[in-house]
């Protein structure tokens, strides 16, 4: 037998070519593009039909277009496998139906899907009687059961079984069969987390939150921004405003409390009081990242401007005091110097008069709540200590009549004479990837090539010198040496870093190294008996135990960060390996995560992706045109966190990207313009170049 590997999985040749089916004569390029599948598919016709009849069978329609991305993914998942072909030609007689040369046969039968199921779309899956009439309607199925949507191999064994044992009720009952498909799919392993755990999370977060002062929790009160990211996409799938409102109040909250360097920006590790007044001064490259990435969604959430700002203010730090001149990413600054706590941020009067001069210290000290007697306490004698730390009440004014940013630079000039904080200095991969993740989003989201660019850089000495003479990724980098076998965060978090590169700037080296990570990965670390990621490689150094972690603290694990990963390879590649993966590793988690899903609010980021709706875009333009660039800019703008973008440029070819991904070959400019392929949940919508409608299917909510 010869191994023959499709870029999805790797299977057995049989010896000698096999014929081609009946639609090998077609003329539809969508037929076509199935004729040589070893489903034995017909056109359709009488001969279907009379086969079905005289071989009573029932008969699996299958109806799409050429350039349908989820028929595409069905077709590598299902239709080109062997195991499931023999599994169709034994129990059906099988159709294809090229719904733009048969707009006819669509229509009843998209008809009869939005009937049955309430939503619609193509792949469109119809099983129905050698006379026509149809007794079940689907879209997308994957070829095994997984996230609660029953898998192909198993609906052919449930409709074998029964068109051989209940025809009656079949031919009677549209409803009965796809209410028993159901009960068949709710009927299998409960384990797989489902939209209650999200409704959950929401609820517990819910109970916690500081409706003063906002976050969750009392003190003290640590900024855990995938809280953030989860409840912004609760508040997109279910438009409970109250979601909305945790996020937007926490997020004023710290921006305007002591938690925040008002002066030098970047936020603190936490607070040690409810009101985000007084900080634990440390500076963390992990909180920076994970902060920009909650400030951006929310700002693409609600288009407020000051969002957008706290998250390019706290770039503008990282880029200043946290980056080498390699490009790569510090670890943390102290919250000492000169033996005291925060003796770096805090002010007193006095000296902002001696910098400001009076009438601009009086402005200053109004809006930033600066007292002659200090708000800063010495915690051992529980006095002021006569020292501020700058904070707002409220927002500032947009009348004001000094210039603020004037103000801030000649306090920070002031600052900078002082003796600083210790800074770390090592570079770490995993805090790496997250900071990278949070540059190229940003670069996406403002369009800004200079953000993209520091994420390229910090990408390429990552992979440049952080790794050992075989290449193998390393977890930390300092002096000019790399060393320690990275743990599960580094792989995880620098793929999460380099999907979000790949959205920004469509370098498809991007996309291509996450897969290979992602593989090497699954290599290293998966446990092969139970499932799931351990966060020590197999080869690393044999401890008490091999460790699993699950919650998402300070920083999200490794296995939830691998989760979403793994989702979002699964739609920018079409390799079902991935979700497959992915559905696994949330079932192994699946009751500590019940218990306790506030525990694990990344997690539910990557649930909140695998439940949908999930949303795949591919773009095919003229790279660098107007048409392009106005299509892309207007998807930029869109909060669409279960969102996978791949562009294909149409002016030249680009085989890189044809073989990562490996269903847009046949996307091309639609009359000329820059088009868009939407697919929801899996199902193609018609192809537009109206980014108006684009966006409409972008916002669908099934």
């Amino acid at each position: 037998m010869e191994i023959i590997n499709d870029g999805n999985i790797s299977r057995e040749k049989p010896e000698g070519i096999k014929k081609p089916n009946k639609l090998i004569t077609e003329k539809s390029p969508y037929l076509l593009q199935h004729a040589n599948n070893p489903v034995e598919w017909y056109a359709w016709g009488d001969e279907a039909f009379e086969k079905a009849k005289s071989e009573d069978k029932p008969i699996f329609l299958s109806i799409g277009y050429s350039t349908c991305h989820w028929c595409h993914v069905m077709a590598h998942e299902s239709f080109e496998d062997p195991y499931v072909a023999e599994l169709l030609n034994e129990s059906f007689i099988s159709i294809k139906v090229d719904r733009e040369e048969r707009p006819d046969i669509d229509k009843i039968y998209m008809t009869v899907c939005q009937l049955m199921t309430g939503s619609g779309g193509w792949p469109l899956t119809i099983i129905i009687t050698p006379d026509k009439k149809p007794f079940f309607a689907g879209t997308y199925f994957p070829k095994e059961t997984r996230f609660g949507r029953i898998g192909l191999v198993d609906l052919v064994k449930r409709v074998k079984d029964l068109w051989t044992n209940e025809r009656k009720q079949l031919v009677e009952s549209s409803e009965k069969i796809t209410f028993a498909l159901q009960d068949a799919n709710s009927e299998s392993p409960g384990r797989s987390l489902a939209e209650s755990v999200l409704k959950n999370t929401h609820s517990q977060l819910s109970g916690r939150f500081d409706k003063q002062n906002g976050g969750f929790g009392t003190a003290p009160k640590f900024p855990t921004p995938h809280n953030l990211l989860f409840l912004l996409r609760f508040w997109r799938r279910t438009g409970d405003e109250g979601a909305l409102k945790m996020v937007e109040k926490t997020l004023k909250a710290m921006r305007m409390g002591g938690i925040y360097d008002h002066i030098g920006f970047g936020f603190h590790r936490y607070s040690t009081d409810p009101n985000w007044l007084v900080p634990h001064f440390e500076k963390m490259l992990y909180d920076q990242a994970l902060l920009i990435l909650a400030y951006l969604d929310a700002y693409q959430a609600t288009s407020k401007e000051e969002y957008a700002n706290t998250a390019k203010e706290v770039l503008a730090y990282v880029l200043r005091d946290m980056t080498s001149p390699d490009g790569a990413f510090y670890s943390a600054e102290d919250a000492d110097s000169e033996g005291e706590e925060g003796k770096f941020y805090v002010w007193s009067k006095g000296e902002i008069e001696e910098i400001l001069g009076v009438e601009e210290a009086e402005v200053f000290s109004k809006l930033y709540n600066v007292d002659i007697n200090g708000n800063f306490f010495d915690e051992a004698t529980k006095s002021k200590t006569g020292k501020n730390i700058i904070h707002l009440k409220s927002d500032l004014s947009d009348t004001l009549t000094i210039d603020i940013e004037l103000i801030r630079n000649k306090l920070f000039e002031a600052r900078e004479k002082r003796i600083k904080p210790h800074k770390d200095d090592k570079v770490l991969t995993d805090w790496n990837g997250l900071m990278i993740a949070a540059f190229a989003n940003a670069g996406y989201i403002f369009n800004e090539p200079k953000y993209i660019q520091v994420a390229e850089k910090a990408v390429d000495f990552i992979l440049n010198q952080i790794k050992n003479s075989e290449g193998r990724l390393l977890h930390r980098y300092r002096k000019g040496g790399a060393d320690i076998l990275a743990f599960l965060d580094d792989y995880a978090f620098l793929v999460w870093g380099l999907i979000n590169l790949y959205e920004a700037s469509f370098e498809t080296r991007y996309l291509e190294k996450a897969i290979k990570l992602t593989e090497e990965q699954l290599k290293l670390f998966w446990d092969s008996s139970i499932g799931a990621y351990f966060f020590t490689a197999e080869d690393a150094e044999s401890l008490l135990t091999r460790q699993k972690e699950t919650y998402d603290g300070a920083i999200p694990s490794g296995n939830s960060v691998a989760m979403l990963n793994l989702l979002r390879l699964a739609q920018l590649t079409g390799n079902d390996t991935y979700e497959k993966k992915a559905d696994h590793l949330g079932r192994v988690f699946a009751e500590s995560v019940r218990a306790n899903p506030v525990a694990h609010s990344l997690m539910m980021v990557a649930v909140d992706y695998a439940i949908g709706p999930t949303y795949s875009l591919v773009i095919a333009g003229d790279e660098g045109k107007d048409d392009t660039n106005s299509m892309l800019y207007e998807v930029r703008k869109q909060f669409l966190p279960n969102k996978s973008l791949i562009f294909r440029p149409t002016e030249k070819l680009n085989p890189e990207i044809d073989n990562l991904s490996n269903y847009i070959q046949f996307f091309d400019k639609y009359e000329g313009k820059a088009t868009a392929y939407v697919c929801i949940n899996k199902t193609c919508k018609t192809p537009t170049n109206d980014i108006t409608k684009a966006l409409e299917y972008l916002s669908t909510k099934v």
